[in-house]
C-alpha cells in the first residue's frame, strides 16, 4: 500500500519525496479534484496526505470523501508555515460525523 501527497508548495513536496512519498503540488480547486479523484480509483493507494491550504480549496468536497470512503484515508497536515488549527479540523469532521457539535 501507497501514501500519496497532494501539497499546494514545493518544500512539503520535497520533504515528502525524501521519505519515499510520492507528491504533486497543485494550486487550482479543479487540479485537486481531478487528481483527488483519480487517486481514489487507485487500488494501492492507501493513505492521501493534502496540506491545509489544499483542503481549505474544495473543504465540503473533502469532508463528504472524508465521511463516506473506506479507503483510502484522508489526512490533512499543516505546511511549513504551521498555521493551520488541526484540532479544529477534527473536531468539525467529528461534530458532521455524529451529529453532535463538540
Amino acid at each position: 500500500m501507497k501514501v500519496f501527497c497532494i501539497s499546494d508548495n514545493i518544500d512539503t513536496q520535497m520533504g515528502m519525496r525524501l521519505a519515499g512519498i510520492e507528491s504533486v503540488v497543485l494550486h487550482e480547486k479543479d487540479e485537486v479534484i481531478k487528481e483527488l479523484n483519480a487517486l481514489i480509483e487507485q487500488d494501492d493507494i492507501a493513505i492521501i496526505l493534502m496540506t491545509t491550504k489544499v483542503v481549505n480549496l474544495c473543504p465540503e468536497i473533502i469532508s463528504k470523501y472524508k465521511l463516506e470512503l473506506k479507503s483510502p484515508l484522508l489526512v490533512e497536515i499543516p505546511d511549513r508555515h504551521g498555521s493551520a488549527n488541526i484540532g479544529e479540523t477534527i473536531d468539525s469532521y467529528i461534530s458532521e460525523a455524529i451529529g453532535v457539535k463538540l
